[in-house]
């Protein structure tokens, strides 16, 4: 799939470079590599033991063509390929095109929804690791020795995996989706969501061939709707950005709100979301995550605090707390150098396991 990918991206190049008075649009290709190695010590289940050290790698490639007409109005296309697969069902991970031009925008297709595409953001050590999503996970979470399966606040597709503890507010995933953004007006923008059906949470060929959802089915939320709302300023020396965002899906919700303030070289931020599952009782999962960072040049320096309190995971709420600290080096347009320390503790009950990591990075951006 890959490689049919990057053939068909460089016979259209190769077309366009040979005709461009007969180009319609303009074709680009983008995306990022993150590769890690580290060390990592966790308590393990007994009879399962964890590597100590390892790699990790999360690579995409993003490929988008974009026209303007002569009124003015935008379109394109944008489909964000997963290379290193991980949990993904599939390949594709968003699909979708968009209009845009002095009204706002909108996208049809698999993407994000409003709730993440305007939620604010707390500063972070390493955003891979602790940032609004997390890319880089280094805990296993199936040896760790208490019970995290159908941690609250992933995506319908992610829910039966432990994947990490981020705070992104995806609960309609990349179901296919209608989402409308406003301009921006002095820093205010608005912006909503609508998914017919979550269970098409990834692209896929049965979009095509499946025919319409199937209404009210068994464990897949029907109908949903996400609104946001995002403000960014400047006042004297600070600048500043305020959001928040909320999704019901079939009776499934989740809401954010989040500040983040940048005096000088300093960013300091946080936010707070909450879930819940729709359940009569232990149906709630609340989450916290405080950062802030110090810009020196190419570097900048950060940690953060992240606690969450998940009462959905079964008789006995899972308590977690993560302090992370690290540092990024910026050594030039599209490469950097990360490194950081993370310590995370759970808690089930009387149970508790904690897992220390170090984590040093390159990312490409391309």
């Amino acid at each position: 799939m890959n490689k049919l990918l990057l053939g068909s991206a460089a016979i259209a190049g190769l077309l366009l470079a040979s005709a461009p008075a007969q180009a319609q649009m303009e074709l680009t290709i983008g995306g990022h590599s993150k590769n890690y190695v580290g060390y990592l010590n966790q308590d393990d289940a007994p009879g399962v033991t964890t590597n100590e050290f390892d790699m990790q790698r999360e690579t995409e490639l993003h490929f988008n063509g974009e026209s303007t007409l002569d009124n003015g109005i935008t379109f394109g296309f944008q489909v964000e390929a997963e290379v290193d697969s991980g949990d993904d069902a599939n390949t594709i991970e968003e699909s979708y095109i968009y209009l845009s031009g002095t009204w706002g925008r909108v996208n049809l297709g698999s993407e994000n929804g409003a709730a993440y595409l305007l939620q604010v953001a707390a500063p972070s050590a390493d955003s891979n690791i602790d940032g609004i999503r997390q890319y880089i996970n280094p805990v296993n979470y199936g040896n760790l020795n208490v019970a995290t399966a159908g941690v609250a606040g992933n995506s319908p597709a992610d829910q039966a995996d432990a994947d990490g503890f981020d705070y992104d507010n995806d609960l309609t995933g990349t179901a296919e989706k209608i989402t409308y953004l406003s301009p921006n007006y002095a820093g205010f923008q608005v912006g909503a969501s609508y998914a017919s059906d979550l269970s098409e949470a990834t692209p896929s060929s049965t979009n095509n061939t499946a025919g319409f959802g199937t209404n009210n089915a068994a464990g897949v939320a029907d109908e949903a709707w996400e609104v946001a709302a995002r403000y960014e300023g400047a006042m004297s020396n600070v600048g500043y950005a305020l959001g928040a965002g909320y999704i019901d899906a079939d009776g499934l919700e989740e809401w954010n709100a989040g500040v983040d303030l940048d005096v000088g070289p300093f960013g300091i931020g946080a936010i707070y979301t909450a879930f819940d599952n729709g359940a009569a009782a232990r149906s709630e999962a609340d989450t916290i995550a405080v950062g802030v960072d110090y810009t020196t040049g190419p570097f900048k320096f950060g940690a953060s605090y992240f606690t969450q309190d998940d009462e959905t995971v079964g008789a006995t709420d899972l308590e977690t707390d993560r302090y992370t600290g690290g540092v990024v080096y910026t050594a030039g347009p599209g490469l950097s150098f990360r490194g950081s320390v993370s310590q995370i503790e759970h808690e089930v009950g009387a149970t508790s396991a904690d897992a220390t990591s170090v984590m040093g990075g390159v990312q490409i951006n391309f």
